[in-house]
């Protein structure tokens, strides 16, 4: 979604009157339009927006399933290893950092999402998930 739209959903959300809005979007940026507005520039008044009560709030969308096998596989391992107590956080985030730490080790500015991976990036993943689920399978037969 677009800037625009999330400030004008935020907007409709605070209950915002046409005077508060333009008071706001002059204060915050120091333009009253957000035709005239930079991208970060709306990034601030969404901030701002945020500070006074806004609260994204999602439809309940799934991400479609991916095309690629080696990516199902993946989330499949992710959630495999999440049950089996082998991983704590069995978040889309926590996969992420997970696979960041392998594609992008050290880069702060780098997102790695594992949908856009390629097949050769996704295999050191794909084997330490399945070591890790094969550990957490031989430690719960052990009776632990």
């Amino acid at each position: 979604m677009n800037h625009i739209a999330i400030i004008n959903i935020a907007k409709s959300q605070l209950g915002l009157d046409e005077d508060d809005y333009r008071a706001m979007l002059v204060r915050v940026t120091g333009v009253a339009s957000l035709r005239v507005m930079s991208e970060p520039q709306k990034l601030q008044v969404i901030e701002e927006m945020k500070r006074l009560g806004f609260r994204v709030q999602s439809r309940g969308k799934r991400l479609p399933v991916s095309v690629k096998p080696y990516v199902r596989l993946i989330h499949a391992l992710w959630k495999s290893c999440h049950r089996a107590g082998a991983i704590e956080n069995g978040s889309r985030e926590a996969l992420r950092a997970f696979c960041k730490r392998f594609i992008a080790h050290g880069e702060e500015t780098v997102a790695v999402d594992p949908d856009m991976l390629s097949y050769d990036q996704a295999t050191p993943i794909i084997e330490a998930l399945k070591k890790i689920e094969a550990r957490a399978k031989t430690k719960g037969k052990s009776g632990c």
